[in-house]
């Protein structure tokens, strides 16, 4: 069954029943009827994670799943495993998850399979094992983006933090290859200080706090998450008065990932200049509808969507529907249609 274009209407539609009732054992955080599914959270420290949480029940509401109580697994794989083993347990028939270590998943998966138990991955891609459907954006487009954002407003000169993500990600991957890319091939007069980070603001403080005492002119940061190194980057510049306007020699540009609200005020106010917003409201929404189309027995092929994607096979047995993910600068940031001006309205 070939389906590259669903309406959102699509995602309104009810669960087949599958055999399964509201009586399935676990618990559920809605009340409608049709097979259980479950979503792991990944994180509960990250603010663009905590917003992806506020979406969940609110699709699951207008798609008539039957949602179980959501999972956290703490950012701990083997918190995550023992959740999605609790949750086959209960009967879930189809498991969300955002697996923050892409490597160590795979035994999990191949379990899941096992038991045929689809399972639909966010933002992260597994190194090895199937899922039915990755929900994700083109996270080398992220790092091209902001190489392309500061090497134009450092003018081709100058010295700029990365503060990567844990390499153990295929999103802290993609984005510091495509950024490191980027760099060596289009701005060669930029010096990148690359520094892992563990997807940890400490770890991101420290590391600007080090650098900018032996380099006291970097005048670049690119942060590959701003939901954990938003805040902690910014208490660090303010003690050192260097967030001045972009017409200040001293101004550090600064760019992100994420398009959380806490992002946006601060490009508002200068204290950023820009963020790529991953669409946390897509993320949520995609999921469930991909999860809701594995236990009714749908498949997909690559190719177009009508929600502005593009479904591609990253290898034998995995799709990637890759949302779009929009450079957000202070030209656009009251867009009222990015999420992040949406969220808590």
């Amino acid at each position: 069954m070939r389906l590259l274009g669903f309406a959102g209407a699509a995602l309104v539609l009810t669960l087949a029943a599958c055999g399964s009732t509201n009586d399935s054992p676990g618990a559920t955080a809605s009340g409608a009827g049709g097979a259980p599914i479950a979503v792991d959270l990944p994180r509960a420290d990250s603010d663009f994670w905590n917003s992806y949480a506020k979406y969940i029940p609110q699709y699951a509401k207008d798609s008539g799943i039957n949602l179980m109580t959501p999972t956290n697994s703490q950012n701990d794989i083997a918190k995550l495993v023992a959740n999605t083993q609790a949750l086959t347990s209960q009967g879930a028939k189809a498991i969300v998850m955002a697996p923050q270590d892409t490597g160590a998943i795979a035994t999990t998966l191949t379990t899941l399979e096992q038991k045929k138990i689809p399972v639909v991955t966010v933002d992260t891609r597994p190194d090895k094992g199937k899922v039915f459907m990755v929900v994700r954006a083109d996270n080398r487009a992220y790092g091209q983006k902001a190489c392309e954002f500061l090497g134009e407003k450092l003018g081709g000169k100058g010295k700029v933090v990365e503060f990567q993500g844990s390499l153990s990600s295929v999103n802290g991957r993609d984005r510091s290859e495509a950024f490191a890319e980027c760099m060596q091939k289009k701005y060669p007069g930029i010096t990148v200080f690359a520094e892992p980070t563990e997807w940890e603001g400490a770890k991101a403080s420290a590391a600007l706090q080090t650098r900018l005492a032996q380099h006291p002119d970097i005048n670049g940061i690119y942060m590959q998450a701003g939901g954990v190194f938003l805040a902690p980057t910014l208490q660090l510049l303010r003690s050192k008065n260097l967030i001045v306007p972009p017409s200040d020699p001293k101004h550090v540009f600064i760019v992100s990932n994420d398009g959380i609200p806490q992002e946006f005020d601060a490009i508002r106010k200068g204290e950023i200049d820009a963020t790529v917003s991953q669409p946390a409201d897509l993320y949520a929404k995609y999921a469930l509808f991909y999860a809701k189309s594995a236990v009714d027995g749908k498949t997909f092929q690559p190719g177009k969507t009508d929600h502005d994607s593009t479904i591609v096979q990253v290898r034998d047995g995995v799709l990637e529907d890759q949302l779009p993910a929009p450079l957000v600068t202070k030209a656009n940031v009251d867009d009222t249609a990015l999420w992040g001006n949406q969220i808590g309205k």
